[in-house]
């Protein structure tokens, strides 16, 4: 979807359902394998620093930085998901609308034509 284009008007409730499955999208989406084997490098650093007998001053800022920047990380992740998933979800839901609309017009004209037709014969 672009930026500049204008997403129509949706119900409220759409808009709540739109947002409530783009955010559980983006929570499942933003842990994914690259945060995974970082975290898996933070333990195997901590690890190696206890074994060769390095103060716990230094090993528990190295475990803090850490987790704090696959916290960041993820965070940042799940929030650029969230925006993209959301606009895929609210596109989702004009195009159902869009098309439940056409349906109706398209249908409505039929039965006139049909109505039209009946009067004639």
């Amino acid at each position: 979807m672009m930026e500049t284009e204008v997403i129509k008007p949706i119900s409220p409730e759409s808009q709540h359902t739109a947002r409530q499955r783009a955010m559980d999208r983006a929570r499942i989406a933003r842990w994914d394998l690259n945060i995974a084997i970082f975290l898996f490098a933070i333990l195997i650093t901590v690890v190696i620093l206890l074994f060769q007998n390095v103060n716990i001053e230094i090993v528990a800022p190295v475990a803090i930085v850490g987790l704090c920047t696959v916290w960041l990380v993820g965070w940042i992740r799940g929030k650029k998901l969230y925006h993209r998933f959301y606009n895929e979800e609210v596109s989702s839901f004009t195009e159902d609308l869009t098309k439940s609309i056409k349906e109706t017009v398209e249908e409505t004209i039929e039965e006139k034509v049909q109505k039209a037709l009946r009067e004639r014969w």
